[in-house]
């Protein structure tokens, strides 16, 4: 006798295709827009951001029984995530091409390659906040920390932009 509602079944992979812990498909369809959304502020062009993305997650992937472990896979994921961003950028070279007014007021021209190694972590925090739109809470769960250390880090990074003004 068959069970067929049986809900814990799922279907066999694809031939070819390898299975994947559920975790780390669930892992990755949370994060893949905002990582994204992050990548193509260093990367305009789509595909460079997407491959870098896909770079990531593959680097995730085998790291992927190590990360579960950690204290804060989160964190560990999204450090893998913007080593990975930085790579394809050096790479990249510098960026060219139309200024996005609304990503950069006052014409200022985008992260370039040149700017993007050493850039301190707030300074990407601050671009998920004011580029990418994110919320605090938004944040707080792509980068594995708290709201309230997003809050207080995002406040930091604009005075120490307002004093440079």
């Amino acid at each position: 006798m068959t069970q067929r509602h049986d809900s814990t079944a799922e279907p066999p992979p694809e031939a070819g295709e390898p299975a994947v812990p559920l975790e780390f498909a669930a892992f990755c369809e949370l994060h893949r827009p905002r990582y994204l959304s992050y990548a193509r502020v260093w990367l305009p062009d789509p595909d460079r951001a997407a491959g870098a993305v896909q770079q990531a997650f593959a680097e995730i992937a085998v790291q992927w029984r190590e990360l579960l472990g950690s204290s804060n896979p989160t964190a560990h994921a999204w450090q893998i995530l913007r080593d990975t961003v930085g790579d394809h950028t050096r790479q990249s070279g510098p960026l060219s091409g139309p200024v996005d007014e609304r990503a950069h007021p006052g014409g200022q021209q985008r992260p370039g390659a040149q700017d993007r190694p050493g850039r301190p972590a707030d300074d990407d925090l601050a671009i998920l906040h004011y580029v990418v739109g994110l919320a605090a809470p938004e944040i707080a769960d792509v980068i594995g920390t708290d709201t309230a250390s997003v809050a207080g880090r995002l406040r930091r990074t604009m005075l120490r932009e307002a004093s440079g003004w």
